[in-house]
């Protein structure tokens, strides 16, 4: 990849996971400070924190059912 591109939606997603977990490499992140639009890390971020947020919650009312509670 060329210094002068932005990154692709697959790599703003790789970003915000790698950022999740708090393994980004050095050269993603500059890649990311330098070309990326904050606009999308900051939207991309809300929806894998929603869906995450939904997985937790339908994972609570999963083992709740099965619990017979």
């Amino acid at each position: 990849m060329s210094d002068e591109t932005r990154p692709s939606l697959w790599q703003v997603m790789r970003s915000v996971l790698s950022s999740f977990f708090g393994v980004q490499s050095t050269a993603n992140r500059e890649r990311d400070f330098r070309h990326g639009s904050p606009a999308q890390f900051v939207v991309i971020g809300l929806l894998f924190t929603a869906l995450f947020v939904l997985g937790i919650w339908a994972l609570v009312k999963l083992v709740l059912y099965l619990a017979g509670v």
